[in-house]
């Protein structure tokens, strides 16, 4: 089932609570959810996007999104797995931004991903290609080059690894190999996943 980005009724009230901590954190609101019920909702989401078996296409995700907040994990040693943490809006003088490009030249479904944190003048930046298994909602990706710049001035630009190499060999390795996102929730305004270590992130778009 190819999910319709205008939210259905069955999924109203995480929607709502969603939509309330985007506007909250674009400061159109004085007030926003908790961590712990915007965590719940964020679950919510999840569980309902498994029982309607919804999927979104790769061209859903393309755009810049900043993120908003996220969830760690800590190991439980008694059983031997992972709970989630209690989860953080990032602070506002931080700046987390991922963008999805699609690669029009290939496979509709093959891209590149860019995530950049800028804390003050200073700028991180990570690159890298991107493969989109649509039946799952999963994105797999993987950073090859590196940029440091200070006040729009580049630093520091080198690839990761094998830099090229490494992209080629991408799109034959296994997925359990690499870094992914298992979206579970995408619209218009903001987009939620689960990270391969479990926790999960919720992206609003970039204004």
């Amino acid at each position: 089932m190819t999910a319709n980005l205008t939210p259905t009724i069955t999924t109203f009230d995480f929607v709502t609570v969603l939509s309330e901590a985007t506007a909250g954190y674009r400061r159109q609101r004085d007030t926003r959810p908790s961590t712990e019920i915007l965590v719940n909702s964020l679950l919510q989401a999840e569980k309902s996007a498994k029982h309607q078996n919804l999927t979104y296409p790769f061209e859903s995700l393309l755009g810049k999104w900043q993120l908003c907040f996220a969830t760690g994990t800590k190991k439980v040693r008694e059983q031997g797995g992972v709970i989630l943490g209690k989860g953080f809006y990032v602070p506002k003088f931080i700046k987390i931004h991922v963008s999805f490009n699609a690669n029009l030249e290939e496979d509709s479904d093959r891209g590149e991903i860019c995530n950049q944190v800028k804390l003050g003048p200073f700028s991180l930046k990570l690159t890298g290609p991107v493969q989109y298994i649509s039946k799952k909602n999963l994105l797999a990706f993987d950073f090859n080059q590196m940029i440091i710049s200070l006040f729009g001035h580049v630093l520091y630009s080198r690839p990761i690894r094998s830099g090229k190499a490494q992209t080629e060999d991408f799109y034959n390795q296994s997925i359990a190999q690499l870094p992914f996102f298992a979206f579970f929730l995408v619209t218009e305004d903001f987009i939620a996943a689960r990270g391969r270590a479990g926790g999960l992130a919720f992206w609003i778009r970039e204004t």
